[in-house]
């Protein structure tokens, strides 16, 4: 199981999949995007010997690029494990205080949120492409996470992983004006007069948004590896029929 861990201590473990062509379907763990339901299956299992624990023990949400959260409690424990028609509906971001739940965000290209907080213990993921990034999903989030669950934004680790580069990730002047129109976005994108097209760092504004909840710079990671130019990435830019990575927490 080919994975990349961020934190792995006594607390919890956090980390993503990665694409291996020696796996089966290239190690894609989303029944969304599969072309064989019992393979996604058996790569989930396989990352959840990894992590010592059972594949009921985790917790997906049917993305739709929304800005939805969804506190997780015990009760949610193995929904969208086995069938996606169990997943939490239309929500795209999951928290949790509970432990030994896996919360599962599915992703190519879109950028993958990890996060903790260090005094009250909550745990969660993130699911931003650029909708929600434009609808500041990860904003939102963090914000109620600071007023409903009176979290102290000096004790959030922050955690972007893989997604699409700026680089690759070409848009046309639809998708630029709704970066722009967030006030803060200008910084991360530019225009490419040959291709008439603009280029957006959706990682970097997901970042600032991180930034503008309250949390120090200091305590955001970003790890800059291009799903689209890393053999280790799956890319829906590059291939519509491609597989997906599973981000995912765990407190222990």
């Amino acid at each position: 199981m080919k994975t990349k861990l961020y934190v792995n201590n006594e607390k919890m473990v956090a980390g993503i999949t990665l694409k291996d062509l020696s796996e089966l379907e290239s190690n894609n763990t989303a029944l969304h995007a599969c072309k064989n339901l019992e393979d996604v299956l058996e790569n989930r299992k396989k990352l959840a010997s990894y992590l010592q624990c059972e594949l009921s023990n985790f917790v997906c949400a049917k993305q739709t690029h929304s800005s939805n959260s969804y506190k997780v409690t015990m009760k949610e424990k193995g929904r969208g494990a086995h069938l996606m028609e169990t997943a939490i509906p239309d929500t795209d971001a999951l928290y949790t205080y509970e432990p030994n739940l896996v919360l599962s965000s599915f992703n190519a290209d879109c950028v993958p949120v990890i996060f903790y907080h260090e005094k009250t213990g909550v745990v969660g993921v993130i699911h931003s492409g650029w909708q929600g990034t434009v609808k500041e999903i990860t904003l939102k989030l963090f914000k109620h996470l600071v007023q409903a669950e009176n979290c102290n934004p000096n004790d959030f680790h922050v955690q972007i992983c893989p997604a699409l580069s700026q680089e690759k990730f070409e848009v046309d002047e639809d998708v630029y004006v709704k970066f722009n129109d967030l006030g803060y976005a200008d910084k991360f994108m530019h225009y490419n007069k040959r291709t008439n097209k603009y280029h957006i760092d959706n990682q970097l504004t997901v970042k600032k948004q991180c930034m503008l909840a309250g949390i120090p710079e200091e305590k955001i990671s970003v790890d800059r590896t291009c799903t689209f130019k890393s053999e280790d990435g799956f890319s829906y830019r590059e291939d519509k029929q491609c597989g997906r990575h599973l981000c995912f927490i765990m407190k222990r």
